[in-house]
């Protein structure tokens, strides 16, 4: 399927590795101009020349930490104008809430609320004089099923779901789209993390701690990240201009609910 965004320039934050990746991946096989983000030059580097040699597309590596003020510029300054953007950061550890101090409350709601406001701020009204738009921003399935444990991650997350449901209907006419995408259980370095943490917590073995988490999701395994990048491509696709305000839950029918 021609997803009819070939030329069009898209921003995929933290996008070295995980989730990020697999979105900045698909958008550059669409043809879309990227530009890859990440704290650790080297892996982001290695990343944007596979993406490059796989998809021949345009891929601008940018080294720079989002949450700051000049990462955000650094962003901009490599693509002032983007037609697409991917707003991802990681998650505070799995923590018990009675371990949250009042800065590291207000850090998880930095990283994974103010932040993604921030760069839609910064990208929305060109979006909007362009008559073309597309931000997806990666939550998480616990804003929809909090986890015990990460209930700053859920907090942060639903809070910036609520923020943007007005702002997306705001927007609309312009063909200027904003949705969220709630992973579940993905293979990715994350994932792996909570899961040592959690056998950790239990004294059980990683595999049995994996074993378990298996048993709650119906389709008894992990999500690859290949996945996740399909879906986010499409919602950046012209034809997905109807679908807007929306959060798309990708959990392998993990959560219970019909709606």
């Amino acid at each position: 399927m021609d997803l009819d965004i070939a030329g069009r320039k898209a921003i995929v934050c933290a996008s070295s590795k995980g989730l990020g990746r697999a979105c900045a991946q698909y958008l550059a096989q669409a043809g879309c101009e990227v530009v890859v983000n990440g704290r650790d030059r080297d892996t982001l580097e290695a990343t944007a020349e596979e993406i490059r040699k796989a998809s021949g597309a345009k891929i601008t590596a940018v080294a720079a930490d989002v949450a700051t003020a000049q990462g955000q510029d650094a962003l901009f300054a490599a693509c002032p104008r983007p037609d697409i953007l991917i707003n991802n950061n990681a998650g505070p550890p799995l923590r018990d809430f009675r371990e949250l101090d009042r800065q590291r409350m207000i850090d998880g709601v930095i990283a994974n609320m103010i932040v993604a406001i921030e760069l839609i701020q910064r990208a929305i009204d060109p979006m909007v004089a362009g008559k073309f738009g597309r931000i997806v921003n990666i939550t998480s399935g616990s804003v929809r099923a909090p986890i015990a444990g990460l209930d700053l991650s859920s907090g942060a997350r639903a809070g910036l779901t609520a923020f943007i449901a007005g702002v997306a209907r705001s927007v609309a006419a312009d063909n200027v789209t904003i949705n969220c995408i709630l992973p579940g259980q993905f293979e990715t370095e994350r994932l792996r993390s909570n899961l040592a943490a959690a056998a950790r917590t239990r004294g059980v073995g990683i595999e049995l701690a994996r074993a378990d988490r298996l048993k709650l999701i119906p389709a008894r395994r992990f999500g690859q990240p290949e996945e996740f990048g399909a879906a986010c491509a499409f919602l950046c696709s012209a034809q997905a201009g109807f679908i807007t305000g929306q959060n798309l839950l990708l959990d392998g029918g993990a959560f219970p609910g019909a709606f």
